[in-house]
C-alpha cells in the first residue's frame, strides 16, 4: 500500500515539476513600452491568468521593440499577439502587413467579451474596425484590431466663449467670420504645432466636405478622388484657413519650437489650435490666461445641415502568422475589450478603450470626460489613412510633417506655394504610387 502511494506522489511529482497538465500554455506577447508604461499590461497579464488557470502570460514590453522582435521573427520565432501600430518607429508593422504576415482575426469579433454577453464587434465602437488600418487589404476581413484610441479636434480656451463672449462656429463660414472678429480684436483664429498635426485636420476635413466615401477613395490613392472638386474644396479651405494663421505660427512650426504655437492659445493670442487629448499634460506647467479653461470641438461642418468629424487616432494590435497560441491569443484580445480590461487600462496609464460606453467608465470629474464624449454629442469619428503600398523612389506622401501631402501647409500659409499648385504636386504623387500598386 504504502509503495503504491510512494509511487503515485512519485508521478505527481514528476508531473507539476515538468508543466504537469497537458493544458499549461505560455502566451507570448509582445509589444511597444511608450508613453503608457507598462503597468496596465502587468495587471491585464495577471488577471488573464487568473481567469485561465494553466495559462502563463509572457510579457515583452520594450521601446525598441521593434529591433527587438525583427531578428526573433526572421529565425521564425514569433510572439503571439503584437502591440505595435502601423507608421510606429522600426516599421515592423508596416512590413508584416507588406508581406502579408499578419492573421486574418475577423472570427475574433464573433467572439464574446468574457463574462458580458456580448460580441467584441458589438462592443467597440462602431467604424474602429472599418478603416483601411484594421483592414488593410480592402478585401472586408480584419487583421489589426483598435486599442487606445485619442480623439483629435480644435482647442481652445473656453473663458473667451459663452454668453457675451465669442460664440463657437458651428460652420466654416462662422468660422471664418469668427475670424474676422478676432482679427479686429487683436487675436489670430488658428495656429498649429507643427504642419504634421495637419494629417489628423486633413483626414477629417476630408470627411467633412465629401464624407467616408471621398476620405476612402482618397486612401485608396484615387487620382480621380484627388482631382475632384470636393477634394478642391478642401485644399481651399486650407488655403483661406492660412489668412487666419498667427503670424509667428510657422517659424515657431518645428520640433524646438512648437510648444510656442501651443502657447499662444493660453495666452489668448490664438484661439483654435488642431492637436489631439495629450495637449492638456504637454502644457500642464505652461503660464495660461486668467480664467483659462480647456475647450475642444470638432471641425465646423460645411453647412449647416452637414457633419462635424473629429479624426481619431488609435493604436493596434494582431496575431503574426507563425503565433502558436491562436485561439488563446483571441481570447486575450476579446478580454482587451471587457469593461475589466479598460478600468485597468485608464487606471494604470490614463488610455481609453475605443468601447462602447467607455467614456463612462471616466469620472465625472475627469478633464478626460470633455474630449472622449465628443462622439456622444454629434460628431462623427473619422479613422484610418491611407492604404499599404510599395515605396516609390522619391515619393514622400505622407509622412507627418515631412512630405507633400502636409509639409506643405508652412509653404501656403507662408506663401510660397499656391493652393492649386499643392494640390497638383499631391494627384501627381498618388498617380505614382497608383500606378506602383497597379505594377505589382
Amino acid at each position: 500500500m504504502r509503495k503504491g502511494l510512494t509511487m503515485l506522489l512519485l508521478v505527481l511529482v514528476i508531473a507539476f515539476g515538468s508543466g504537469f497538465v497537458a493544458n499549461a500554455k505560455v502566451l507570448k506577447i509582445a509589444g511597444l513600452e511608450g508613453g503608457w508604461g507598462t503597468a496596465h499590461w502587468e495587471e491585464l497579464a495577471e488577471r488573464f491568468e487568473a481567469a485561465h488557470p494553466g495559462v502563463t502570460v509572457e510579457l515583452t514590453i520594450e521601446r525598441n521593440i521593434a529591433d527587438v522582435l525583427r531578428p526573433q521573427i526572421i529565425a521564425g520565432m514569433y510572439p503571439d499577439v503584437i502591440y505595435l501600430s502601423v507608421n510606429a518607429v522600426g516599421g515592423l508593422t508596416d512590413t508584416l502587413i507588406k508581406e502579408e504576415v499578419i492573421l486574418d482575426i475577423t472570427d475574433f469579433l464573433d467572439m464574446e467579451v468574457p463574462g458580458e454577453g456580448v460580441k467584441v464587434r458589438d462592443k467597440i465602437i462602431p467604424g474602429f474596425t472599418d478603416t483601411l488600418i484594421t483592414n488593410p487589404y480592402g478585401d472586408g476581413k480584419t487583421y489589426l484590431a483598435p486599442l487606445f484610441y485619442s480623439p483629435c479636434g480644435l482647442f481652445y480656451n473656453a473663458d473667451l466663449f459663452g454668453e457675451g463672449k465669442y460664440a463657437l462656429p458651428q460652420t466654416w463660414e462662422e468660422f471664418f467670420a469668427l475670424g474676422e472678429t478676432a482679427k479686429d480684436d487683436g487675436i489670430a483664429l488658428f495656429t498649429y504645432p507643427t504642419a504634421g498635426y495637419f494629417d489628423a485636420f486633413f483626414y477629417a476635413l476630408l470627411n467633412v466636405v465629401g464624407g467616408p466615401e471621398l476620405f476612402n477613395r482618397a486612401m485608396n490613392y484615387d487620382v480621380e478622388a484627388w482631382s475632384s472638386p470636393e477634394a478642391t474644396r478642401v485644399f481651399e479651405l486650407v488655403g483661406d484657413l492660412a489668412q487666419y494663421v498667427h503670424v509667428d505660427t510657422v517659424a515657431q512650426a518645428n520640433a524646438a519650437g512648437f510648444t510656442r504655437n501651443q502657447q499662444l492659445i493660453l495666452d489668448n493670442k490664438a484661439l483654435f489650435i488642431p492637436n489631439g487629448t495629450w495637449l492638456p499634460n504637454e502644457m500642464a506647467d505652461a503660464p495660461r490666461a486668467p480664467g483659462f479653461e480647456w475647450g475642444f470641438t470638432a471641425l465646423p461642418k460645411l453647412t449647416d445641415d452637414g457633419d462635424a468629424y473629429s479624426y481619431t487616432f488609435f493604436e493596434q494590435m494582431y496575431i503574426p502568422e507563425g503565433a502558436k497560441e491562436v485561439e488563446l491569443a483571441k481570447e486575450f484580445m476579446a478580454f482587451m475589450y471587457s469593461d475589466e480590461a479598460a478600468e485597468i487600462i485608464y487606471a494604470n496609464c490614463g488610455a481609453v478603450q475605443p468601447i462602447v460606453g467607455g467614456s463612462d467608465l471616466l469620472p465625472n470629474d475627469d478633464a478626460n470626460k470633455l474630449y472622449y464624449t465628443i462622439y456622444d454629442t454629434g460628431a462623427k469619428a473619422a479613422m484610418g489613412g491611407f492604404a499599404a503600398a510599395p515605396p516609390v523612389p522619391g515619393v514622400v506622401l505622407a509622412a507627418g510633417g515631412e512630405d507633400i501631402l502636409f509639409g506643405t501647409v508652412n509653404s501656403v500659409v507662408n506663401g510660397d506655394t499656391t493652393v492649386a499648385q499643392w494640390q497638383m504636386d499631391v494627384i501627381e504623387a498618388v498617380g505614382k504610387i497608383k500606378a506602383a500598386m497597379d505594377a505589382q
